[in-house]
């Protein structure tokens, strides 16, 4: 494949990324000036941790400059992650130690508060390095930029004294927008109290905007006050428009809840001078209710949860598709994902190349990669892998499920399958936290375990090493048979998931009986018929 090949595919591809880096295109026709990079941007508020929000918008957003990249043929690109460390703390996290100690500096910039973990010189600092640990992880390309240190080394200082220089203009944007009582007290600049160091929320008067020199009340008393050298920092919406024209961003996406911000901010932006960036406003997570997530309510999930029972490119592969649908996230999504994604991945390869830019997995691996991998499968699903470890129960280990796989998988081994290995870990702790818990096989009815006992009797027949398609095909043979009464196969399959697996749902029968083993699927229907006579015995004394 030649790259303009590649290019002119990606020109015409439907997939979101390259539609997105469209626009970057139209934004600059003939590239930045002088060959500058483009500019992406990701914000951060470091008032908590990292988490799942964070990691799904430097992805997407990473996304989108592959997919310029490609589209210009490897033009030059940059990733600012940005952190709004200059933000007052407006209440303690409940996932802190050392409340105490934060609740008196409510108020204070974020990086001018003790760390509570007494671990860095600020709790800004402690959170700004949980994100570079929680990006790095993830291998993502980026630079990191915090605006304490922008605005105290002076940096913002020409941009404030801009905000300043159109203080009025900016005004007249904002004011609309608020309530009656909060324009009593709204002003683009939030002067820091040389008194108490707090962010000040009060009204505020341009003295000289060159030199930044501004008037307002503190504790009563009539201040003069230069914002320069961090003494200041802007409300939200200028704050984030300065960003955008000072250092130049081309694109950033955000969260539908923030659709007034972009507009708002984007009128602030051209009031500086510059124009609000290209970007994509996305549709937030509903839990498994349909309820919007919230994270004090705790109704969401973590990455951590999610890299327990699933896999990072199974989140990769959840997050990527249909930004703009609202996506409920919860822990019933994983499975599906994990094994969505896998099948992805293995037809890449086959794919002809509109397809492969259409598919979720060819924009994945890139995103921090070289790519490969295209065409890669999993010898057992991790839907498969749920219900092996289902039979095993609670307790079942890792060692023992490997065992089982060498009735499937050649060379079945951690070292000769270690993305296997991965699924393994996470379908036990999957298994152990979700599935043995609600597991209950039911005594089946007597046309059932007539079924069952005829699909025993072709089982003992079967030679073994017999593969899973030809399994399927006497499962099958078994069901069809008018004497035992099933309307349909999808009964039959049901009827065998609910008493030989104790679930509703289940695999395809054949794969399951060749990775469980013929003698050990034996032993589980002798089980249920064992259920069944004693069923029976009960009913007839």
């Amino acid at each position: 494949m030649t790259d303009t090949a590649l290019i002119e595919a990606a020109r015409v591809s439907k997939a979101w990324p390259f539609q997105e880096a469209h626009k970057l295109l139209k934004r600059y026709p003939h590239g930045k000036p002088d060959g500058a990079p483009m500019l992406f941007e990701t914000g951060y508020g470091p008032s908590g941790l990292p988490h799942i929000g964070t990691f799904q918008e430097v992805l997407r957003t990473t996304l989108v400059r592959r997919a310029y990249e490609v589209l210009t043929g490897g033009a030059p690109t940059r990733l600012v992650a940005f952190s709004d460390d200059m933000d007052g703390l407006r209440k303690v996290p409940d996932n802190v130690p050392n409340h105490g100690l934060l609740a008196a500096y409510i108020g204070h910039p974020l990086s001018r508060i003790p760390d509570p973990f007494g671990r860095f010189e600020s709790f800004a600092h402690h959170n700004n390095a949980m994100l570079r640990a929680f990006l790095d992880r993830f291998g993502f390309d980026y630079e990191f930029v915090s605006a304490a240190d922008r605005y105290n080394s002076g940096a913002f200082d020409p941009a404030l004294a801009n905000v300043l220089a159109h203080y009025d203009a900016i005004m007249e944007v904002m004011l609309p927008t608020l309530r009656e009582e909060r324009r009593k007290t709204y002003s683009p600049v939030l002067p820091i109290s040389p008194t108490t160091n707090q962010v000040l929320q009060v009204p505020v008067e341009v003295v000289d905007a060159a030199a930044g020199i501004i008037r307002f009340e503190d504790l009563g008393e009539t201040i003069e006050h230069c914002v320069f050298g961090g003494h200041a920092k802007l409300q939200w919406k200028v704050d984030w428009a300065m960003r955008w024209v000072a250092l130049g961003v081309d694109y950033e996406m955000c969260g539908k809840d923030l659709t007034d911000s972009v507009t708002q901010s984007g009128k602030i932006a051209q009031i500086l001078g510059g124009r609000r960036p290209e970007g994509l406003i996305y549709e937030l997570f509903l839990d498994e209710k349909g309820e919007k997530i919230s994270k004090s309510r705790g109704n969401g999930l973590t990455i951590e949860e999610w890299l327990t029972y699933g896999t990072e490119e199974s989140l990769g592969f959840y997050l990527f598709r249909e930004p703009k649908s609202a996506k409920q996230l919860h822990i019933g999504v994983i499975p599906r994902a994990v094994d969505e994604y896998w099948q992805f991945r293995g037809n890449l390869a086959e794919q002809p190349l509109d397809k492969q830019l259409g598919n979720p997995v060819w924009h994945l691996l890139r995103a921090n990669g070289d790519g490969s991998g295209a065409g890669d499968t999993l010898p057992v699903t991790f839907g498969l892998l749920l219900n092996l470890v289902g039979v095993l129960g609670a307790d079942a280990t890792a060692g023992q499920v490997w065992s089982y796989l060498g009735n499937y998988v050649a060379d079945a081994s951690p070292v000769a399958h270690p993305e296997l290995d991965k699924l393994v870990a996470a379908a036990l702790a999957y298994n152990r936290d979700f599935i043995a818990p609600t597991l209950q096989k039911r005594t089946p009815t007597p046309n059932e375990a007539a079924a069952l006992a005829a699909l025993d009797a072709e089982l003992a027949r079967v030679a073994p090493g017999t593969s899973a398609e030809d399994l399927q095909t006497v499962v099958y043979e078994i069901g069809k048979r008018e004497e035992f009464g099933f309307e349909n196969l999808r009964d039959w399959f049901k009827a065998l998931y609910e008493t030989l697996l104790g679930s509703s749902q289940g695999p395809r029968m054949g794969s399951f009986i060749a990775l469980y083993g013929i003698a050990e699927t034996r032993k589980l229907i002798a089980q249920a018929l064992e259920a069944h006579a004693h069923a029976e015995d009960a009913t007839d004394a």
